[in-house]
């Protein structure tokens, strides 16, 4: 799925979460999706609950963290990882790996970069910018 729904997003870590809780076998994406949930319980009830979250609107307006956002955004940090996409963030997710010594707190620090270069681009109407990610990512680095 290269553009899921909102809904489609949503039953992919509902059914996840319940095939792990069943012990059902996951595979591929599926691995990586459960390691981010585990790393992140305070999402287990919620996606303990699909007929009461799966149309619950989150609004940063009022404080809100979207867990399906925050979870599929590991998963794309994770792909540009893979892939090392945009070119450089291999080794800077590397970099801060080592630095902080936690998966989960590196992949949160290159996350605040994502999601400030996605907020630059739609509020000036113009497309990614690796050099505000990267810029972004090289201050987290530096500890500026």
């Amino acid at each position: 799925m290269f553009n899921p729904s909102r809904d489609q997003v949503r039953q992919f870590f509902f059914g996840v979460w319940s095939k792990y809780r069943s012990n059902q076998p996951l595979e591929g994406v599926e691995l990586l999706a459960l390691e981010t949930i585990l790393a992140h319980p305070e999402y287990h009830s919620i996606l303990d609950q699909p007929e009461r979250y799966l149309d619950k609107d989150y609004l940063p307006d009022f404080g809100e963290t979207n867990p399906f956002l925050h979870l599929s955004m590991h998963l794309s940090i994770a792909e540009q990882f893979s892939i090392d996409q945009p070119p450089g963030i291999k080794q800077r997710y590397e970099t801060l790996l080592k630095q902080r010594g936690d998966t989960m707190a590196a992949q949160h620090d290159i996350m605040d970069c994502l999601a400030e270069m996605i907020w630059k681009a739609q509020r000036q109407g113009s497309s990614y910018s690796p050099d505000i990610y990267f810029d972004c990512l090289d201050k987290k680095i530096d500890g500026t």
